[in-house]
């Protein structure tokens, strides 16, 4: 939350004004998110002939949406913050139908199995409208009413995100150490190859259809950086199999480096945003 309010302060409503009067990169990153995803995901598994209990895993994290990570490294890598976030609120919401149709195809076709998925479709919106819109919302109220004060606080917060960020990489690694290596010497490799391949598309993608480079951004990191929290509460909560949480916990790790990588690169391509009181300025 602290993290999407200090995103809020990045914002203004005519961000998402333009998002809404221009959605083609918003239809064109949820066709990349929800359909390509899942599929490249599935032809992967079948490429690589993982075990079954692999491949179900690794389905039930393409099937999920983005999550506020990816908002957070879309803000730090200079993309189109608005439409990372109306992505990852979109896509959260879509997927509440989509998860299990994906997950229970993935069952019967590795497993030879079936289960009943659902996900509670009010307690997605709380989740969504808690940890994302509230605090970005309030971020930009102060950005409108507050200008200066916001300035003042947008790169001390912008800098602490990345600091959380890296906390965040620690904390599970330092949690999981026992684990990691056996888990990413069975699933690395697929689940580094799914998180760069998508990466890479979701920007050519984009720039294929004339977005712009941080619109193109945006869709990359939305794509290659999945709500890996959901997916293992998905695999460990309502399947109740550690072994169906195995590829989610591997892929959740491999995407705060590669999302490093998309931070570095859209630093050094992509434009700082206008500062604060240079906008109270041109409005004068």
């Amino acid at each position: 939350m602290l993290i999407m309010w200090g995103m809020g302060l990045s914002l203004v409503i005519d961000d998402f004004k333009r998002v809404a009067r221009y959605p083609k990169a918003v239809v064109i990153g949820l066709v990349v998110q929800l359909i390509l995803l899942p599929l490249v995901g599935f032809l992967l598994c079948w490429l690589f002939g993982v075990r079954p209990e692999i491949a179900v895993g690794l389905m039930i994290l393409a099937a999920c949406p983005g999550g506020p990570t990816s908002n957070l490294i879309s803000h730090l890598s200079r993309a189109d913050v608005a439409l990372s976030v109306s992505l990852t609120a979109i896509s959260s919401l879509i997927t509440v139908f989509t998860i299990p149709l994906i997950v229970n195809y993935a069952l019967m076709t590795f497993m030879d199995r079936t289960e009943v998925i659902r996900l509670d479709f009010l307690e997605t919106v709380l989740e969504i409208s808690l940890v994302v819109i509230v605090p970005v919302a309030l971020g930009m109220l102060m950005r409108r009413y507050y200008p200066a004060l916001s300035h003042r606080l947008a790169k001390p917060v912008r800098i602490a995100s990345g600091l959380i960020l890296m906390l965040i990489i620690l904390g599970v690694i330092i949690k999981e150490k026992e684990v990691l290596p056996a888990y990413f010497a069975e699933v690395g490799i697929i689940a580094l190859t799914l998180n760069v391949l998508m990466m890479a598309l979701g920007y050519l993608i984009g720039r294929g259809f004339r977005l712009s480079a941080p619109q193109s951004m945006s869709i990359s990191i939305e794509t290659g950086i999945q709500n890996g929290t959901l997916a293992l509460a998905i695999a460990g909560g309502l399947l109740k199999s550690t072994a169906f949480a195995i590829a989610p916990a591997v892929y959740s790790v491999i995407m705060f480096f590669t999302g490093f990588v998309m931070i570095y690169l859209g630093m050094k391509s992509l434009p700082a945003p206008e500062p604060v009181l240079q906008e109270v300025k041109n409005r004068s």
